[in-house]
Parts: structure tokens; sequence; C-alpha cells
């Protein structure tokens, strides 16, 4: 990395930092440090909502894909772009609402004990439980991410470019809480939406246009313009399932309950879903060009950048790590300062997303345990501090399940990703839009929900059935959502008390 692009990056990275030393002069409670004391605008909160969903998957795991398999994997975005817009058009405003009715739930395992009045916690705990395990994984995919970037940018061992990402992360999330959070996603958001841009455009140009670019790709690769030659049923069915996640990403709701109003919500949602369209396929693009583009250039000039090929099967050149190919692009493109502005913007996805899943998972240790559990008396300042103390041990564990340098991001991107789908996605769901859901049902729904995920992931396999190849959220949604139903209609009915919240929060 040269010099420039090195002074580009740094000067990025102490920018977070300065946020997030701002932000912790502004952060006074606990409802200040995990939802932002419920004052976020659209647009801060549309593009907070979408930098954190992406993560490192939208610039190194999507475009990665498309560029060793093509168009296949496009089915992914698909899914993720309707399940984004569903999750704003329904899920958004009556969250807002209901949260705020509900006692001013402050978390989802806070809102779903006060949505059922569970005064035994156990609704609180298991979903905190649920939260902490898959956001342990989901933050380590990030952790991979921002491994990748620092070794590849700057020549330095995968650990110690695991550590050094994880210190930044860490810092301004710790420091900062929501507001610090917010605030440098919706920086991230704009930095990722033009870098998704700005890339694919300037290969196409440099290989001579559109029409030269799709010849050049058909003649390395006659089926990776084809969305369906060698997809079967269940992998287009697995891709857009993932769809179905959005309605229970804690990361991603929350920022629906830190709107500053309900009101907020159509002109969030426009914002949102044009970001996430245009990310997607700026991401699917890069990895298209990408393949055209690094098959055509000279080793040494490549080596020259630190960036590895090998020949494959075809006989045509290839990164050794396809999860590089917007790195890569970004080093050959570019000037060494837009190239820093370019990396910036990988760092960008990464940190988003971390910081998030960091963020909740210490909202589920200082408000679902340490305050429900054990010292309901805690203060305020207590509780920011069990938080911020909550970051930094689970990152550590993040950071220690990412040590294995052939993980990938997609895979346990995936994996979280299905977990919380499949726990709380039917069951947010069900709590907004059905009011004969009973807390056994909701106890009981996650539950199936999250076993199954791990089950089918973990020992169930292709090998014994091809339909244990589908993607472990459908199985997880649907019996979520089979379990929850059938449970609430034998159990008792909910009482006249949260059948009138539920009223009253559906009038608001």
């Amino acid at each position: 990395m040269g010099t420039a692009t090195l002074v580009t990056f740094i000067v990025y990275l102490i920018g977070m930092l300065l946020i997030g030393v701002i932000s912790y002069r502004l952060t006074n409670n606990l409802s200040d440090y995990v939802l932002g004391g419920r004052r976020l605008g659209p647009g801060v909160a549309a593009l907070s909502a979408g930098a954190s969903d992406m993560s490192s998957w939208l610039l190194l795991g999507l475009p990665g894909a498309i560029y060793a398999s093509g168009l296949a994997e496009a089915w992914m975005a698909i899914g993720l772009s309707v399940g984004a817009y569903l999750n704003w058009q329904f899920v958004a405003r009556r969250l807002r609402n209901y949260t705020e009715v509900s006692n001013n739930s402050i978390t989802i395992p806070d809102f779903l004990e006060n949505r059922f009045r569970d005064s035994s916690h156990l609704l609180r705990v298991i979903s905190a439980l649920v939260i902490l395990l898959f956001f342990t994984f989901y933050t380590s995919s990030g952790m991979v991410g921002g491994a990748l970037l620092f070794e590849a940018s700057f020549g330095l061992s995968y650990n110690q470019a695991l550590w050094i990402g994880a210190i930044v992360i860490i810092s301004y999330t710790f420091l900062g809480g929501f507001l610090a959070v917010s605030w440098t996603d919706f920086i991230q958001g704009i930095l990722m939406f033009v870098a998704l841009i700005v890339v694919p455009i300037r290969a196409i140009s440099i290989i001579g246009g559109w029409g030269a670019t799709m010849e050049a790709v058909e003649t390395i690769s006659p089926n990776h313009l084809n969305m369906v030659t060698g997809v079967g049923t269940i992998a287009i069915v697995s891709s857009l399932a993932w769809g179905l996640g959005y309605f229970g990403q804690p990361h991603i709701i929350t920022r629906f309950m830190a709107l500053r109003s309900a009101k907020d919500v159509p002109k969030a949602k426009f914002i949102g879903t044009t970001w996430m369209v245009f990310g997607l396929y700026g991401a699917i693009f890069t990895g298209i060009v990408g393949l055209a583009f690094i098959s055509s250039q000279d080793v040494s000039q490549l080596s020259s950048y630190g960036i590895e090929v090998v020949t494959n099967e075809a006989g045509i050149q290839v990164l050794d790590n396809s999860e590089k190919i917007f790195i890569a692009l970004s080093q050959l493109l570019f000037d060494p300062v837009i190239a820093g502005v370019l990396l910036a913007a990988i760092l960008s996805a990464i940190m988003s997303t971390i910081d998030s899943q960091l963020l909740v998972s210490s909202s589920a240790v200082a408000e679902d345990f340490y305050k429900a559990i054990i010292r309901k008396n805690a203060t305020e300042t207590e509780l920011v501090w069990v938080g911020r103390g909550a970051v930094i041990v689970i990152a550590l564990v993040a950071v220690f399940i990412a040590t294995d340098p052939d993980s990938s991001v997609l895979e346990l991107v995936s994996y979280a990703w299905a977990g919380f789908g499949g726990a709380f996605g039917p069951i947010i769901l069900l709590s907004l839009f059905w009011k004969g859901l009973t807390r056994n049902g909701a106890l009981l729904g996650i539950i199936v929900g999250a076993v199954t995920v791990v089950v089918w992931a973990e020992v169930l396999t292709a090998k014994m059935a091809p339909i244990f190849g589908l993607y472990e959220i459908v199985p997880a949604f649907v019996l979520n959502l089979i379990v929850a139903v059938i449970v609430s209609l034998i159990d008792k009915k909910p009482s006249a008390e949260i059948q009138a919240e539920f009223e009253a929060a559906a009038k608001k």
C-alpha cells in the first residue's frame, strides 16, 4: 500500500474514533447507549440499518461469490431486496409504536417480556442467549473480513490484521454506544454506496465498455451470466429465503425502535430500499466485471500490488481468494488516495455491522441479564459500564473464532443470519400482528427455531438427503411459526390487559 493510500485510510479511522469520543459525551444512560434516546432521523436510521445489515458480505462475500460462480449466486440479492422492503413496509412502524407503548422497551428481549407480561423472565433470558450465541458468530465474520482487508492492504499476517481491526472497532463502540454506531453507520453507508457504483463503472470503462466486458466474461466462462444453469430448485429457494431473515435481525430492527417518530418510516423506507438495491447490484457487477478484468492483467503487475492469482481448472487466471476481488480492483483501478477511500469503504462495511452486533449483544448482557436477573436496582451508569465490558468480552470471543484463516465471511454470516431469522422472525411478526400469540407460544417458537438452525446446519447434510441441502432458515422459520401458533391456540388466551395494549399499539 502506498503512502497516500495509507494516510487516507488512517485519516478515516481517526474520524470514526472521534465520533466515538463525541458520542461518549452525549451518552448519559442505558437508553442512550443502546437506543440513542429514540431520536434518529429517517436518513440516519435508514442508512444505519442498511450499513449494519450488509457488513463485509456486501463488499467481500457477495462480489466474491459472483466472481467465483456467476449470476447463479444473484438469487440471494433478489431475496434480500424483497425482504428488506417488506421489513420496512410491515415491521418498522408497528415495532416503533409497540415498543414505546409496551413500557418503553429498549431491546428485543425487553420488548418480548413486556409484550407478554412474562414475570418469570424466561422469555427475556432465552432471547438474550440466542442473541449472544448467533451474534458471536456474526461478529466473527466481520473480524474475518477486517483481517482479509488489513492482510491484503498492509502485508500483515492474518492474525496481526485480525487484532488491529478488532481494536479499532471495539474502541468507538465501547465509547459511544448507539449514537456512535448510528452516526458512523450513516457515513459508512454513503461510502459503501459510492464505492459499489464507482468500482464497476471504472472497470467497465477500462475494459472497453459494457459490450466488451460481457463478451470477455462469456468467453472466459460461458455460463457465468446465466442465473439458472447448474442451479437446482433447492439452491434457488435457499438463496431467496435470505429475505426471511430480516424480520428477526436484532441489529436491524432496533433501528426501527430508535426512530424519533413513526411518521419518519415512509421516508426511511424509500432511502433504505434505494440504498439496498443499488448496493446489492453494484456488488454483483463488481464480481462479474472483476472476472474479465483480473484475467486480462499481467501477473507481475498484480504481484506488485500483493495480489496473488492462480490458474483454475479452465486455465483462467483468477484470484487465490475470490472474496478479495473488491480489494484487488480498488488497488488496480484508482490512484492511491481514491484507493485509500475505497479500502476504507470495505472497513466501513465491516465496522458498521460489527459495532451494531456488539451493541445489541452488550445490551442483552446489561439489560436482559444483569439488570433483570442479577441487580434489579443497578444504576444507569453501572448498566452502561456493564454494557461496555460486555463489548470487550464478546469481541474477544469472536476474535478467537476468527483466528482460523480459512474462515469464510459468507459461511459465518449465513449461519448467524439463519439463527436470527429462524428464532425471532416469526415471533416478531406474530407479536405485532396477532394478539392471540401467547408467552408460551413465543418461547417455544424461539427455542424450536434456534435449535432447528443448529441441528440442520451442524448435524443434517445434503449427503443424507437432498432436502437437507436447503438453507436452514427455511425449516427453522416454518417450524417456529407452526409451533408458536399451535401452542398459542391451545394455551390460555392472553389477558385483557395484553389485548388492550395490542389494540393501543395498532391504533397509534
